[in-house]
C-alpha cells in the first residue's frame, strides 16, 4: 500500500537536506522525493538515510550461517542486523564441507525466492584458501577448488555471488572464468606475493576481504597482499572498524591511499550480535565475546561483534570523516562494488532505508518500504 513520510532530514547519498518528502509506492519503491508534503505523511523526527549494505555476514540474532544453513536461519540473521541498519547482506559462509556449501547454496536461493528481507546473495569464505592464514578457518575443510564447487559457484538462483580466495592456491584461468560466471572474486587469507596478486586481479579479481587481516604484510622490498591492494586504484577493500581487526591510524593510511569509493565497511559479523550470548561452538572450537572482542579458544580473532552502524560511528569518530562520507561506505560503495543498485533515497529506487536519532542510533528500518523495525 502507498503511504507518504516527512522527514525532519534527508541524507539522499549526496547532501543532507531538511523537511523532505517521500512517496513510497505499492511495489516498494520510492515514487518521489520533494517539499510538496501530503496531509496525511508521518513526521520522521531525526535522520532518515539510505539502508546500510553488508557484504560478509556471518552471522546474527544467535545463528551461525555454517551451524544453521535454512531459510529460517537467514531470516533470523535478517531481522538481527536490521536493528542496526543493514537492509542488504550477503550470508557468509566460512570454510566447510561440500555438504553445508550446497545446503548454504539452496537456503541461499529458496530466501531470495521467498523474498526473505535482506538477503540478497551469497558470499563463500574459502574454502580455497592458504593454510599459513587460514586465521579461524578450519584447516580441515581448506581445499582446491573441485568440479562439486564448480557447480555450485555457475548456479543462476544465487543472487549476487563473491567468493573469497587465495590466489596462490587457484589457477589464474580459473580466477578469469569465475569472473566470467558472474562471481565477484575477492582475494584474502593469503600469503601472496606481489606478482601473484596482481595477476589475479589481471584474471578477473575485483576486490579484497577484510584489507590487513589474514593476508601478506607490505614489506619495504615486497607488497605483498596489503601493500598490492592499496595501490590497486581498480580494486574494492572491505575493513572492519571494531578497533580489534584494525588501527584507526591503519584505516587512515588506507583513506589516504584508495580512491574515494573504494574502501567499504563491513562487519564479518558472527551469530553473537543482535543476541545476549557471551559464546558459541565453532567446529572443534568455542569462541568466548568479551566487550565487543571475540576470541576463539585457540587464541585467534574469530570474526566480530561489530554491527554495520557501530561501523559508521566508529570510522567517523577515529578517522574524522563526515557522517556523509562514512554512510557512503556502508551504503553506495558496496552497492558499486557488488554492481547493484542502492545507497541513495531517490525516485525509483527501492525504499531501504533508516531513521536515525541525533546520535547516529537505528531508531527505524525499512526495506522495500516495509518497516521490518522500530515502533
Amino acid at each position: 500500500m502507498a503511504f507518504a513520510l516527512v522527514a525532519e532530514k534527508l541524507f539522499d547519498g549526496e547532501r543532507i537536506l531538511e523537511d523532505v518528502s517521500l512517496i513510497i509506492d505499492d511495489d516498494g519503491r520510492i515514487a518521489s522525493v520533494g517539499k510538496s508534503p501530503q496531509s496525511s505523511a508521518t513526521y520522521l523526527q531525526g535522520l532518515l538515510a539510505p539502508g546500510l549494505v553488508d557484504v560478509q555476514v556471518n552471522g546474527g540474532g544467535g545463528v551461525l550461517f555454517n551451524q544453521e544453513p535454512n531459510v529460517a536461519g537467514l531470516r533470523t540473521m535478517g531481522e538481527a542486523h536490521a536493528r542496526f541498519g543493514t537492509t542488504a547482506f550477503l550470508p557468509t559462509l566460512i570454510t566447510d564441507c561440500l555438504d553445508i556449501m550446497q545446503d548454504a547454496a539452496n537456503a541461499v536461493s529458496a530466501a531470495l525466492h521467498q523474498q526473505v528481507p535482506g538477503v540478497i546473495g551469497i558470499h563463500f569464505e574459502g574454502p580455497h584458501l592458504s593454510v599459513p592464514k587460514k586465521g579461524t578457518h578450519e584447516q580441515s575443510f581448506i581445499r582446491p577448488l573441485s568440479d562439486e564447487e564448480w557447480q555450485i559457484y555457475a548456479r543462476e538462483d544465487l543472487g549476487i555471488k563473491v567468493v573469497t580466495l587465495a590466489p596462490e592456491t587457484v589457477p589464474m584461468e580459473d580466477i578469469s572464468r569465475l569472473s566470467s560466471m558472474g562471481v565477484r572474486v575477492c582475494l584474502g587469507h593469503s600469503n601472496a606475493d606481489g606478482k601473484t596478486v596482481r595477476s589475479a586481479l589481471q584474471a578477473g579479481a575485483v576486490g579484497f576481504t577484510h584489507l590487513y587481516n589474514a593476508m601478506s604484510p607490505l614489506h619495504s622490498r615486497e607488497p605483498g597482499m596489503v601493500g598490492s591492494a592499496l595501490v590497486s586504484d581498480e580494486a574494492w577493500c572491505g575493513i572492519i572498524a571494531d578497533g580489534h581487526h584494525v588501527s584507526a591510524e591503519a584505516i587512515t593510511l588506507a583513506l589516504k591511499v584508495k580512491p574515494r569509493g573504494k574502501l567499504l565497511l563491513v562487519t564479518d559479523a558472527m551469530s553473537l550480535v543482535g543476541s545476549d550470548a557471551l559464546s558459541f561452538p565453532l567446529f572443534d572450537r568455542v569462541v568466548t565475546r568479551e566487550g565487543d572482542k571475540l576470541t576463539s579458544s585457540t587464541g585467534e580473532l574469530a570474526g566480530s561483534h561489530l554491527d554495520m552502524m557501530g561501523a559508521v560511528r566508529n570510522i567517523s569518530d577515529w578517522c574524522g570523516l563526515d557522517i556523509c562520507e562514512s554512510l557512503r561506505m556502508a551504503s553506495l560503495y558496496p552497492c558499486q562494488f557488488l554492481g547493484s543498485q542502492g545507497g541513495s533515497i531517490a525516485p525509483g529506487t527501492k525504499a531501504n532505508f533508516i531513521l536515525l536519532d541525533r546520535n547516529f542510533n537505528v531508531q527505524k528500518t525499512w526495506i522495500g518500504g516495509r518497516q521490518v523495525y522500530g515502533e
